[in-house]
């Protein structure tokens, strides 16, 4: 186990013996690793008493969000990253019984495919996420797996399942296009081929360069798909800007020997660890409820009237 580090409530297996790389590549992604041990400052006073994972979204809390994005996209386990001031969000996902590992509903899941175990990982230093997913290294299954930061809460198609699907080999991320102005607030990708394409390849990443200066205008989003060769380079990778262990770093470096490349996703990411971000995706949240159901509404009063939901009257 690693130092700093504390498992919880899990009945998870650990990492099986290595594969080679060959087969490793023809796998599935089994596992996705949701860091939410931050301390939410941005989104002060509400998190002095609240983990800003469970903040309202509406009608939800934004862990449901990741969650249902994580199950829906067929892994096997889910491993959450919490501090020890957030154990209310083990107390939120219910208990974690030693025989009986707690499993998500994952919403958009398809018929019969098994429900992923839930496991828990306490990370005892704020040191980035690049430790945050150091934590994870023996709690990930074999082959590549994902990382979905819940304070990126991306609505429209399932993502983390889109991702899964054009995914080959190496290092994947979610990029979506910003404005000059707005590079200093993200990673920015440099690109190495053509960007008209939903994958684009990757020579590098800046972290927040300013602007003016940055290589592209393609800014990392909080989806990830990794070779876990990952961990050998954090484990290398000395500690970046404020003191922390950034995983951009280690991506950046492991694009020497290894494909990396960036992923445009359809739909829109919202940036829930402030509060303009929250409001918006709240009220984003709203809107699709109320069209939901308004739709159920009139597919009701349709059928009292006796039209089936195509509005063809039905016969008697």
């Amino acid at each position: 186990m690693l130092a700093g580090t504390q498992r919880l409530g899990v009945r998870c297996r650990p990492k099986n013996a290595p594969h080679s790389r060959e087969s490793v590549k023809s796998m599935s992604t089994r596992t996705v690793i949701i860091p939410a041990a931050g301390h939410g400052t941005r989104l002060l006073p509400a998190t002095r008493m609240t983990a800003k994972e469970l903040l309202p979204i509406y009608d939800r809390v934004a862990i449901d969000f990741a969650m249902e994005e994580a199950a829906g996209a067929g892994v096997e386990r889910i491993v959450l990253v919490i501090s020890a001031s957030k154990e209310a969000i083990r107390t939120y996902l219910g208990p974690v019984d030693a025989t009986q590992p707690r499993r998500p509903s994952g919403s958009g899941r398809s018929p019969g495919r098994p429900k992923p175990e839930v496991c828990f990982v306490i990370q005892e230093k704020a040191l980035g996420l690049g430790h945050a997913v150091l934590c994870c290294k023996h709690m990930v299954l074999p082959g590549p797996f994902a990382v979905l930061l819940p304070d990126d809460i991306i609505m429209g198609p399932n993502c983390l399942e889109d991702m899964t699907t054009h995914y080959t080999t190496g290092h994947m991320i979610a990029a979506m296009e910003v404005k000059a102005h707005e590079t200093s607030q993200y990673g920015i990708f440099q690109c190495s081929g053509p960007t008209t394409d939903r994958r684009i390849p990757v020579s590098g990443m800046v972290e927040k360069p300013w602007p003016g200066t940055a290589p592209s205008l393609f800014a990392a989003v909080g989806r990830y798909i990794l070779d876990p060769t990952i961990f050998g380079l954090l484990e290398r990778t000395p500690l970046g800007k404020g003191g922390e262990l950034q995983l951009t770093d280690a991506i950046a470096a492991a694009t020497r020997n290894t494909d990396v490349s960036a992923f445009r996703f359809v739909g829109t990411r919202y940036d829930c660890g402030n509060h303009d971000g929250l409001l918006a995706a709240s009220v984003a949240r709203q809107s699709i409820v109320r069209q939901k159901t308004a739709a159920r509404d009139a597919t009701d009063a349709l059928s009292v009237v006796g039209f089936g939901a195509s509005g063809v009257k039905l016969s008697a």
